[in-house]
């Protein structure tokens, strides 16, 4: 049997060969993604209508057969991704990741908080969905790291251990992809980090130059921290470098 194909220096997930599940109407796009895939030892199962994708990969939490990662199209018969993404969440703890044409801030923010892991749009290309599966896959396996407990600045805490945040003694809903951003962000307060550089720390990919997945989650945590969109100082863009969590601004 052919074995996983790894990047060099890429820790193998596991021996055996690793199953996903495409959800994908288009027929002809669902044909040439699996055998890309397959081509690279993973196994793929087509689902061509969301309401049949969550029953059957319901019924697999029975089976003990459910895949190690989920790709996922929202424009879908039956059910669309987004409610698809919802119910997988109810019992699916694996990587989920958005495929579609509907290459919008809102279309990706929403795919975010409905608990995908990745956005990538359409038209996708190999290598690249190929990379983003296999980092996807790497987060994980990899074992926990020991947590450390908070940071503090001001009238901001963040307690890692919990992923609970806490602004002017009053708590700030974020969602897990929003907490693990600004806690690298904190944890690194007065350095600036670059879209390269949080890219690779939070996802394990190389930013292309076009992926706006750190853009949005940078937008919803001013959002919701009530710094200024348009002058933030809390968290702030540093034209041409990247962005910085100022310390003292809280």
């Amino acid at each position: 049997m052919i074995q996983y194909n790894a990047f060099p220096g890429e820790t193998l997930p596991s021996t055996s060969p690793i199953s996903i599940a495409l959800v994908e109407d288009d027929v002809e796009l669902a044909k040439w993604v699996s055998e890309f895939f397959e081509q690279h030892a993973m196994l793929v199962r087509v689902y061509s209508r969301g309401d049949i994708a969550v029953d059957e990969l319901r019924a697999s939490v029975f089976s003990g057969d459910l895949p190690d990662l989920v790709i996922l199209d929202v424009m879908l018969p039956g059910k669309d991704g987004y409610a698809v993404c919802r119910e997988l969440r109810e019992f699916y703890q694996q990587p989920i990741l958005i495929m579609t044409a509907n290459d919008q801030e809102l279309d990706e923010v929403l795919s975010l908080e409905l608990g995908a892991d990745d956005f990538i749009p359409k038209p996708v290309r190999p290598r690249i969905l190929l990379a983003r599966v296999k980092a996807l896959l790497r987060r994980a396996a990899s074992p926990p790291r020991k947590k450390l407990q908070k940071l503090s600045f001001g009238a901001l805490t963040l307690d890692e251990s919990a992923n609970s945040v806490v602004l002017d003694g009053q708590p700030v809903s974020l969602s897990s992809a929003e907490f693990e951003l600004l806690w690298v962000l904190a944890r690194q307060a007065g350095e600036i980090l670059s879209r390269q550089d949080l890219s690779q720390c939070l996802r394990g990919i190389d930013y292309d130059g076009f992926d706006r997945t750190i853009d949005v989650r940078i937008s919803r945590l001013r959002k919701k921290l009530g710094d200024d969109s348009q002058e933030p100082v809390k968290i702030k863009t540093i034209w041409g470098k990247g962005y910085l969590f100022v310390s003292g601004a809280w």
